[in-house]
């Protein structure tokens, strides 16, 4: 679905979802993205968590073809070059294992003599699809991709189509 209200080209959207008036998302994730998307009806929080100048983390996992190495992994942390702009370092580590996600309802591209890798990648910005973009950059095409935090706020055990109510959360 697209994280926004209103389509004129009739995607599902978050209307589709959520009924409660006066909320605005916090950020976006892109359409073949999942995952945590905060919604509130408090500009300044929003603006807190969004705006890039205050880098408040955000914390992903993505799935990429092929296993990085450490030279890879190292490029990542220190940022790429996207568009001819430098990302900010970013925090990177390798999954051990793949993370307990549910399943997709739109399957990822499967490859059987592809390996695939499972990443948790925190950045404090927030380009256009900048994961999907840095992983590539290194040689990692992103098949998934799930945010699983902003800030203090987290997943948790929340799936595709579920929310909670929160109490407004503390800032760093």
């Amino acid at each position: 679905m697209l994280c926004q209200f209103t389509d004129p080209q009739g995607h599902p959207t978050l209307k589709d979802y959520i009924d409660i008036p006066g909320v605005y998302s916090v950020g976006r994730l892109d359409y073949d993205s999942e995952g945590l998307l905060f919604l509130t009806d408090d500009s300044r929080l929003n603006h807190l968590l969004s705006e890039p100048k205050f880098k408040q983390p955000k914390t992903y996992w993505a799935q990429v073809e092929g296993k990085p190495d450490r030279t890879a992994l190292i490029k990542l942390e220190k940022g790429v070059t996207i568009a001819g702009r430098q990302t900010l370092p970013a925090k990177v580590r390798l999954l051990p294992d793949e993370p307990k996600v549910w399943a997709r309802t739109k399957p990822i591209r499967f490859r059987k003599n592809v390996p695939t890798a499972w990443l948790e990648i925190v950045i404090c910005e927030g380009m256009n699809r900048q994961v999907r973009k840095m992983t590539a950059a290194v040689g990692h095409p992103c098949l998934r991709l799930v945010r699983v935090a902003i800030g203090p706020l987290k997943l948790g055990g929340l799936k595709p189509g579920e929310y909670a109510f929160i109490d407004k959360p503390r800032l760093n």
